[in-house]
Formats: C-alpha cells, sequence, structure tokens
C-alpha cells in the first residue's frame, strides 16, 4: 500500500495494492489507523485502482476506518473502484455513508 499525505489540504491518500480479504484487512487496517491517528487528515482517499477482489473483511475495514476519521471530523471517498467491486459495495450500502468516484 501506498500512503500520499498533502499537508496543505489535510488529504490522505491510501492506494491500495492488495486483495482486501481476510488475510490482509487487519495489516491495511493497522496501518491506515496509524495513518489517520498521526495526521488527522480532513479528507482520507481510498484508491482502489490495483484492487482485484475484496471481501466481508474488506468491508469491515472500510466501515471501521468511516467511524475512525468521522469521530475526528474527516470524510471519506473512495475512486478507482473496479465493477465487480463497486457491485460488493452497494449490496453492502456503503455508497450510502463513504462516496465513491
Amino acid at each position: 500500500m501506498n500512503v500520499n499525505y498533502d499537508e496543505e489540504d489535510k488529504l490522505l491518500t491510501f492506494k491500495i495494492t492488495e486483495e482486501i480479504d481476510h488475510h490482509w484487512s487487519e495489516k491495511i487496517r493497522r496501518q491506515i489507523d496509524d495513518e489517520i491517528e498521526r495526521r488527522i487528515p480532513k479528507k482520507v482517499i481510498f484508491d482502489f485502482d490495483k484492487v482485484s477482489f475484496m471481501d466481508s473483511a474488506g468491508i469491515g475495514m472500510l466501515i471501521g476506518r468511516y467511524k475512525v476519521t468521522k469521530m475526528l471530523g474527516g470524510n471519506i471517498e473512495m475512486i478507482n473502484v473496479k465493477t465487480n467491486i463497486k457491485k460488493i459495495l452497494e449490496m453492502s450500502g456503503i455508497p450510502k455513508i463513504i462516496k465513491i468516484s
């Protein structure tokens, strides 16, 4: 996973390069939480360009990061989401709380 932070705009971008499944979600979650707590961004962007698979562990990871970011006063957005992943997100109701561009 690649992380980019824009200090001026308080924008934190995570370019996830792994599949988001039970095996990887805990590691991803820890890295993201560390960066969010350290930087306290106004906006967090998840770039899913390299994500080809996500299961329910990924849904849980996203909901948890949404709660943490909201608690700190920020927003979350997802970009470059592939059609198969977008279908999973829509079935779970994620677009109701997280913007998908």
